[in-house]
């Protein structure tokens, strides 16, 4: 009988095991992240591909969101609900436009390029960096890290952004789902796949 509770046991542990979803918060030292600062800082191109989740005390809705970033240009497709369609925003070397059903726009920043044309802005001037677990570089900012050392809450630009997952993808850990918050404004970033462009 014993022998039997011990078998069940560990087929219980072993189906758990096989159950974990890989995109928990990782269980490491706390020396993993510091280790990976270097690479992480040179991170430049990579393709993106998640949902983002919109609330404000009017409404609550989500979008897809298509982004490939590269050193000097970067592309975000968003669609869905509150994209009302297609809406492509470019940068390249300080030119910003918006492309949709209605034709093309362009603005001084791609905040200012969001608000006018679709209502609602995220903060792509520093999304880049935050996207990757490091605040931007021009401005001050207020970071928290968790027991294991990885950023958990990140203050600058008057936004707050909680790093609730990570994934690993080529030997890197990068954020997989982060909240950011700006007054009432809400916005969840979940990361469906991570493609970065590593050097060797």
């Amino acid at each position: 009988m014993t022998t039997i509770r011990c078998l069940a046991a560990g087929l219980t542990l072993a189906l758990l095991a096989g159950c974990a979803t890989p995109g928990t918060a990782p269980d490491m030292r706390a020396d993993r992240w510091e280790a990976q600062q270097e690479r992480l800082a040179e991170l430049d191109t990579w393709i993106l591909v998640g949902k983002a989740g919109l609330r404000t005390p009017q409404e609550s809705t989500s979008a897809n969101l298509d982004w490939s970033q590269h050193p000097h240009y970067y592309r975000m497709l968003i669609s869905g609900p509150f994209g009302s369609g297609r809406n492509l925003l470019e940068g390249r070397e300080g030119r910003f436009s918006l492309t949709n059903a209605n034709g093309r726009f362009v603005a001084e920043t791609p905040e200012a390029l969001m608000q006018q044309q679709l209502g609602w802005s995220l903060p792509v001037s520093s999304l880049a960096d935050w996207i990757r677990g490091l605040p931007a570089d021009h401005s001050q900012y207020r970071l928290e890290h968790d027991d294991t050392g990885f950023p958990q809450r990140l203050e600058q630009d008057g936004w707050q952004i909680d790093y609730r997952d990570w994934v690993e993808v080529e030997s890197l850990w990068l954020p997989r789902r982060l909240i950011m918050e700006y007054d009432d404004l809400r916005v969840t970033l979940v990361v469906t796949e991570w493609r970065p462009v590593l050097d060797d």
